[in-house]
């Protein structure tokens, strides 16, 4: 007869499960993978120990799984539009634009939108920090400008561009988790997205250093884009294309593959001769260049289906480790006192965003502070009938961008490092991650883009 769990025996192994990847992920610096699939393997033990068939075991993690069914589809087409998007010369396009964009009067305000949009159009904002951003800091540093303000400006807009981009494995795991369609999630995420931006351009403006520019990098970044790349306005037809399929409410997948199947006209007028074997190769390894520019190459060597395979076995992992701890009614019970006195949507996004950002802090990971969290408060978004896409919005705003702020995190320690700034130096000026939670509480307290599902009364 298996025991109901009680609340202290909820609340030590979710404090296990924390501390275990916590270590391994902080102290370790190992990759997440292995440590959850660990836990994993802690909580089945624990689970027959307690009386839980394998049948319960084997319930849970399928119907963990079950979720991200869809959006792992959906990563598998991503990760062939971004080589396929490469080649076409549609993700070099746009960079090539927000060069231009780049003005030495107000440095920093240039800097947060560029990079805004090359992280929309990559949907990384690891990427973004690493090649444009870097190219944008020297500049920065050729101005005598202050480090940790324009470190704080390329990660804001990297920040924004991941969070907004349909490319992005971080906004697509936020839709998966909280069950809520792609294109809507990201339409929804403008209640507390564009004041964010709003505001961190503003103070950006305010902040901005004014000055003479060396362009040299700039321009010759984009000198190797158009010598190795078609930069024309052809790059904008799959970008409207997206744009008519989210205007027309088509889901994730056929908007995915008629912009699959779009490039890759596009290609093939570009480069009639390009072969069906390179296009195989292309989609499944995604691409590769070959410049003289070794942090061009860094950049525009992407995509291809295997490049998805290390999130989705995380996603995978994860999500079984969050179905079974939802199975066995662990998070449940840990909740439920906390959960009875949220009845009301501003207290409950607040705790949901004090949830991601304590899990940010603890385990330093980014996906599980969207995972753990979603999973938890979710039962308590649909008792009280706010939609799907309320959720999904607060997991991106008290989770993902968040762990840029976090010195012992997976983001907040690659930013440091690429960038040579300390977290906490340019945690203050990072003004766009520490803005998106605040207009978020906001929302849920005033109501203002506050999503219901359709059978609320």
């Amino acid at each position: 007869m298996k025991k109901k769990v009680s609340f202290g025996e909820s609340i030590i192994i979710l404090v296990i499960l924390l501390l275990i990847l916590g270590t391994a992920v902080i102290k370790f610096g190992l990759s997440p993978e292995v440590p959850v699939l660990f836990t994993v393997l802690l909580l089945t033990f624990w689970a027959k120990i307690r009386g839980f068939s394998w049948q319960d075991i084997q319930n849970g993690i399928k119907e963990g799984i079950s979720v991200a069914i869809i959006p792992i589809f959906i990563f598998i087409l991503i990760g062939a539009l971004i080589g396929l998007w490469i080649q076409a010369g549609i993700i070099p396009s746009i960079m090539v634009l927000g060069f231009h964009l780049i003005n030495g009067e107000f440095f920093l305000p240039s800097v947060f939108v560029v990079c805004s949009i090359v992280g929309v159009a990559i949907g990384s904002g690891f990427t973004t920090i690493s090649t444009v951003g870097i190219a944008l800091f020297g500049i920065g540093a050729s101005m005598n400008a202050n480090p940790a303000l324009v470190a704080g400006a390329i990660i804001s807009g990297a920040v924004f561009g991941d969070k907004m981009s349909p490319l992005s494995d971080s906004t697509n795991l936020s839709s998966a988790v909280a069950e809520s369609e792609l294109f809507a999630h990201i339409k929804n995420m403008m209640w507390s997205t564009i004041p964010s931006f709003v505001v961190s351009f503003i103070l950006f403006w305010i902040l901005g250093s004014s000055g003479q520019m060396d362009l040299t990098k700039i321009e010759r970044t984009s000198s190797i884009l158009q010598q190795h790349f078609v930069i024309s306005w052809w790059a904008i037809v799959p970008i409207i294309l997206m744009l008519i399929c989210a205007w027309r409410k088509i889901p994730a997948i056929p908007t995915l593959f008629i912009n699959i199947a779009a490039t890759v006209i596009m290609i093939f007028i570009i480069n009639p001769h390009f072969s069906i074997t390179a296009l195989n190769n292309l989609i499944m390894n995604g691409f590769v260049a070959k410049t003289s520019d070794s942090s061009v190459n860094s950049l525009l060597t992407r995509g291809g289906i295997s490049s998805m395979m290390g999130t989705v076995a995380l996603i995978i992992s994860t999500l079984s480790l969050g179905g079974m701890l939802m199975k066995f009614n662990i998070v449940q019970s840990a909740m439920e006192p906390l959960v009875k006195h949220l009845r009301k949507p501003g207290r409950l996004i607040t705790v949901t965003i004090l949830s991601g950002i304590c899990i940010n802090l603890f385990v330093g990971e980014q996906y599980l502070s969207v995972i753990l969290p979603g999973r938890a408060f979710k039962p308590a978004f649909d008792k009280i009938k706010l939609s799907p896409l309320a959720l999904s919005r607060v997991l991106e705003d008290g989770g993902s961008v968040i762990n840029y702020l976090i010195p012992w995190g997976v983001a907040g320690s690659f930013a440091a490092a690429t960038l040579g700034v300390p977290v906490l130096q340019f945690l203050p000026f990072a003004f766009f991650s520490l803005l998106s939670p605040v207009f978020s509480i906001i929302s849920g307290f005033t109501g203002i883009g506050l999503k219901w599902a359709k059978d609320k009364k």
